[in-house]
């Protein structure tokens, strides 16, 4: 049989993964394996098979790190770790050899983690576990916000919530309003990365990058009242501006949509 001459052999599209962070507070294998016996009571089932971002930010500089240790123990706990957060300059070459990608920029260890960071970063689509040594291990997600929603044409699950940041969401920090539409008032700058199922609002500047009906949801829309992005997608469609957006759109109020495969981007006019 014959292959359809319009069927493409690959297709690349815009995908989300659902990952927990890691967040290392010491790197012994031996305190990390109790606190996780800790955190999870022995239940083998407490995780199940999630992606893992290790966090190495809170650790103090010079520590050794063992990453096919630490890989190990959390892949017996059913977490398969992927990727590294807030890693120095000097541990690129060794987190690579492990098969592991750098998840954000990697930054000096002199600089410290925000606490508006670490809120941001654990969304309804990335639970935080706090591996610290002195006290109990909580894992935590950051759930949207329930809010009312008429009726509409739109699958319930997209709609039905609604997730509101007030805050600027900086570079390197990724926001997902999972099941839900996504709410910025504040600026979203380069190098961040924001997703929902639903529509994304910013009432501020879109830098960085803007993935809306992030799980399929073709009906989904990103507004903004200044379009600055370095790229926006559609359920898995995408459009990227390397050179910079046409002038008639750059800095202007903006709504993106998908027209069948297209990403189309139409300026948003207030009423006379």
């Amino acid at each position: 049989m014959s292959k359809s001459p319009t069927r493409k052999p690959i297709e690349i599209k815009i995908s989300t993964v659902v990952a927990v962070s890691a967040i290392l507070h010491d790197a012994n294998l031996t305190v990390l394996d109790k606190a996780m016996q800790e955190m999870t009571g022995g239940n083998a089932d407490f995780f199940d098979d999630e992606f893992a971002v290790i966090d190495v930010g809170s650790l103090e500089s010079g520590t050794t790190i063992d990453w096919a240790g630490i890989a190990a123990l959390l892949k017996s706990y059913r977490l398969n770790a992927v990727a590294v957060r807030n890693a120095t300059p000097d541990m690129v070459s060794e987190i690579a050899a492990h098969g592991l990608s750098i998840d954000g920029s990697v930054k000096p260890r002199t600089e410290e983690v925000d606490a508006t960071d670490a809120q941001l970063q654990a969304t309804p689509h990335q639970a935080e576990i706090d591996l610290s040594p002195a006290a109990a291990v909580e894992v935590a997600a950051v759930e949207a916000t329930p809010v009312a929603a008429a009726p509409q044409a739109a699958p319930a699950q997209f709609a039905a919530n609604t997730m509101i940041i007030d805050t600027p969401v900086r570079a390197g920090q990724r926001v997902y309003a999972r099941g839900a539409d996504l709410v910025i008032t504040a600026a979203v700058n380069n190098g961040a990365e924001v997703i929902a199922d639903g529509s994304i609002h910013v009432y501020a500047p879109l830098r960085g990058r803007a993935l809306a009906g992030a799980s399929g949801n073709t009906e989904a829309r990103i507004f903004t009242l200044s379009m600055e992005a370095e790229l926006v997608s559609i359920a898995g469609m995408y459009r990227t501006f390397e050179n910079g957006l046409p002038a008639d759109q750059a800095r202007k109020t903006m709504q993106v949509r998908l027209v069948g495969d297209r990403i189309d981007m139409l300026p948003i006019k207030a009423a006379a």
